[in-house]
């Protein structure tokens, strides 16, 4: 959706009572006066920032000036209206339509979160044990088919460790064995 469009849709909802007060409306008109590229000039900041008027009034003018202005000058209101109201921006129809999901789209980070929802303290928990029972078989067994065994699997080793690392751990075995 164009920005204009946007706050078209937003206008209800921004000129409803209590939803902008009257300094939160003068610091937007200010900014948008004394912004680059300035979006109002000075007469029309002092038209819209005009006492005698109501609040609404000004205010339903103020975006329907916007609104004939542009896509620009629509884009820096939202722009100045995030700025100095925040939860009133979040909460803006437009910005509703545009948080909904669609409902054909795969949610990624869901995915991901369902995943990994056990934490680093399970997988350290599960490496500990695999180490643990690692450590046990290999000091307990006392054959000289651990070597073996371990000579075989480092033979697969370039895919997992680099060659010349993989050189020296069969080094060491071939010492181990002669002992």
């Amino acid at each position: 959706q164009s920005y204009c469009h946007r706050l078209q849709h937003d206008m209800y909802f921004l000129t409803s009572t209590s939803r902008l007060n009257e300094q939160v409306v003068d610091k937007i008109v200010l900014q948008l006066n004394r912004v680059y590229p300035q979006i109002l000039t000075n007469e029309e900041a002092e038209k819209f920032r005009n006492p005698k008027a109501s609040l609404h009034t000004r205010l339903s003018d103020l975006l329907k000036h916007l609104q004939k202005k542009g896509e620009r000058h629509c884009q820096e209101f939202y722009r100045a209206l995030q700025i100095n109201a925040e939860q009133l921006f979040n909460d803006l129809p437009s910005r509703k339509i545009l948080k909904t999901p669609d409902p054909t789209e795969i949610d990624t980070g869901k995915e991901q979160y369902m995943l990994n929802d056990r934490g680093p303290v399970f997988f350290l928990a599960c490496f500990s044990v695999a180490a643990g029972l690692a450590l046990v078989w290999y000091c307990c067994n006392s054959d000289t088919k651990v070597i073996g065994r371990a000579r075989r699997i480092l033979g697969f080793s370039p895919i997992i460790i680099g060659r010349h690392v993989r050189n020296i751990c069969m080094l060491y075995l071939e010492d181990i064995s002669r002992d």
